[in-house]
């Protein structure tokens, strides 16, 4: 395009002369050798032009006559160039499809047409088609070849790395890895795996300079390097905060201005500056790190940060953490953790239900059932909180590759990854709201609301109580013909006999209410049926025979009454008096029906046991000993 405008200007330009000459007429007139030429000028400038474009035409031809061997060679050089990386490209393209035969074809090609010390991608299609093949050590060889060049050594390296992984040679990838970062430090991955290689075997001074390198360099981001170096800079804290606290508290407050919030480089900062005696330092470095990340181990520091501390100190100091980061679930741990140390059940258990009402989790339901232990001593509600946290999401904690860690680790023990230890909640539980697609409020709430009051304890006076009711419903029970058994001693049993399960504690009140019941009924006994004959303690058939009443038996024909009717014919002895204050017009109405109807009086008998809830797990010394089978138990 530039060659035909400056063909167009040349040619307006000569237009635009010849037709100002022709404008301007002259003649020109020339003497040489005694001779005179004349001639119009517009004659003359044409001989001129035409004189000039002859020599370059003449100029061109014989050059070309000159230089025609070498353009015919350059030419179908060229012609046999173009053909190599056509057939190298396809080679390349075929290889990386894993079409084997035709990389393998291609490759031929190419180094029949191109000569491999001139075009290094040779190297390469000879290497991948021996990969394809599965010719691993001739591969090998190759990429040892291609290590010596200098133009290709980087490749070759990358190549002798990638083969000594598979190999699982470690100390061999470890040596291609360095080798290829200290010639480029540039390249992500001879950078990456040098770096993992280092931290793997705690040279922290030498990864720093390397991420330092590659920083320089531009191949990692600013914000990955300066967490990549908080890392590291916690690491070579934790290392030395015991034998040199000083280069540790310095190391440990870079990483937190690298990345603030980050909990372990706080709690090694801490340590360091409390080996200095530096107490308020290391308030403030774990009051600025709770502001940003509130973690259980930086409240745990910040609590337990001064030795001698009581538990109301603790609480104080954990009371200054919730006025930091208000409503937030860790805030309320610590403080009901650090109250539950102090005897503060009620504040206890009041922070602890706001964390739960916000973050149901495990450890806040233990926290729970500690703190019921620990006031009420109730069983039965300190097992309800044990299940709803085994129900409930766990807890989070240092988690890496799948695998959970008590304490931060720097570098992953699976993988070798550095930072690889995340504070999440394992990835292998599912369970809990996350199943229900319930809200966190929802489950504490549900959890409240099947939450066992507290059970009664039992006083002097129920137990008095309890030992009258058992006694006269043991002198009620006993069968005629057995020697009369004072009331303080109660009958001994047999060692054959199968030792009952204590009976658990019942309320004051259900004790009245069975007493009051037992006693009537009793009474009622010895009444006649429809023959009108009946002996005291005996019981009127259909027949009109009485039979005794088994152990245990306070209503008519019941089960165990059938057991018992071996006995027959023995005289029963007089029965006990009922307690005054138990006689009313409702048991006798009881008694009434319990003879009219066995079922109505099993059931509420059983009715009146199960007044009592089955997981309270108290348990009455003075209660009679159950005969076994007597009656039907929850548990």
């Amino acid at each position: 395009m530039i060659r035909l405008l400056f063909f167009v200007v040349l040619v307006l330009a000569l237009g635009f002369g010849f037709a100002w000459l022709a404008d301007r007429p002259g003649d020109l007139s020339i003497v040489w050798q005694d001779r005179r030429i004349e001639m119009s000028l517009m004659t003359a400038v044409t001989v001129i032009v035409s004189l000039i474009a002859a020599i370059m035409i003449s100029w061109w031809l014989i050059r070309t006559i000159i230089l025609s061997p070498r353009t015919v060679a350059r030419y179908f050089r060229a012609n046999k160039r173009d053909r190599g990386y056509q057939a190298l490209s396809t080679g390349l393209l075929a290889a990386g499809s894993g079409d084997a035969a035709m990389a393998r074809k291609m490759n031929k090609r190419t180094k029949g047409l191109l000569k491999a010390d001139q075009e290094p991608l040779i190297h390469l299609l000879d290497v991948q088609a021996a990969l394809i093949e599965g010719r691993h050590e001739e591969a090998r060889k190759l990429f040892a070849a291609m290590a010596e060049d200098p133009e290709t050594k980087l490749l070759g390296l990358r190549g002798l790395y990638l083969e000594a992984q598979r190999q699982g040679a470690d100390e061999a990838a470890q040596h291609y890895a360095e080798t290829a970062a200290d010639e480029a430090p540039h390249l992500p991955w001879a950078g990456a795996a040098a770096l993992s290689y280092r931290t793997r075997e705690g040279k922290w001074d030498e990864a720093l300079k390397l991420l330092d390198r590659q920083r320089q360099a531009g191949t990692i981001a600013a914000a990955e390097a300066s967490r990549t170096k908080a890392v590291l800079l916690t690491a070579r804290a934790r290392e030395h905060v015991d034998s040199d606290p000083a280069s540790a508290r310095d190391d440990a407050l870079n990483a937190l201005k690298l990345a603030p919030g980050f909990p372990p480089a706080a709690v090694i900062a801490t340590k360091a500056l409390l080996r200095q005696d530096n107490l308020a330092k290391a308030a403030k470095v774990l009051q600025a790190a709770w502001k940003t990340n509130p973690h259980p181990e930086i409240a745990e520091a910040y609590v337990h940060a001064r030795i001698g501390d009581t538990a109301a100190d603790r609480l104080k100091r954990a009371e200054r953490l919730e006025k930091l980061k208000p409503l937030n679930p860790q805030s309320l741990d610590a403080v009901a953790r650090a109250a539950l140390e102090a005897r503060r059940f009620d504040l206890a258990r009041e922070k602890a239900e706001a964390s739960a009402r916000l973050q149901p989790c495990e450890g806040i339901f233990l926290l729970l059932a500690d703190i019921e232990e620990a006031e009420t001593d109730d069983q039965g509600r300190v097992r309800h909180w044990l299940s709803q946290a085994v129900r409930a999401p766990r807890d989070p904690a240092w988690t890496a590759d799948g695998y959970v860690s008590e304490t931060w680790e720097p570098v992953s023990p699976v993988s070798g990854k550095l930072d690889a230890f995340e504070w999440k909640v394992p990835v292998e539980q599912l369970a809990g709201p996350s199943i229900d697609n319930q809200p966190p409020a929802g489950v504490f709430d549900r959890a409240m609301a099947s939450l066992p009051p507290i059970a009664k304890v039992a006083t002097p006076d129920t137990a008095s109580v309890s030992s009258g009711a058992s006694e006269d419903m043991a002198a009620i029970a006993d069968p005629p013909g057995e020697a009369a058994v004072p009331k303080e001693q109660p009958a001994e049993v047999p060692a054959s006999a199968p030792k009952a399960k204590p009976s658990p504690v019942i309320d004051a009140d259900a004790v009245a209410d069975h007493r009051t019941q037992a006693a009537p009924i009793a009474a009622a006994a010895g009444k006649a049926t429809d023959t009108g004959k009946a002996e005291p303690g005996g019981e009127a058939t259909d027949t009109g025979k009485a039979e005794p009443m088994g152990k245990g038996a306070a209503v008519a024909k019941t089960p165990d009454a059938e057991e018992d009717k071996a006995t027959d014919g023995v005289k029963p002895k007089e029965m006990a008096k009922p307690v005054e204050a138990a006689q009313s017009e409702k048991p006798v109405e009881v008694a009434a029906k319990a003879e009219a109807d066995p079922e109505a009086d099993a059931k509420a008998k059983e009715a009146a046991f199960l007044t009592h809830r089955p997981d309270d797990p108290g348990i009455d010394v003075n209660a009679e000993p159950e005969k076994p089978g007597g009656r039907f138990r929850l548990f």
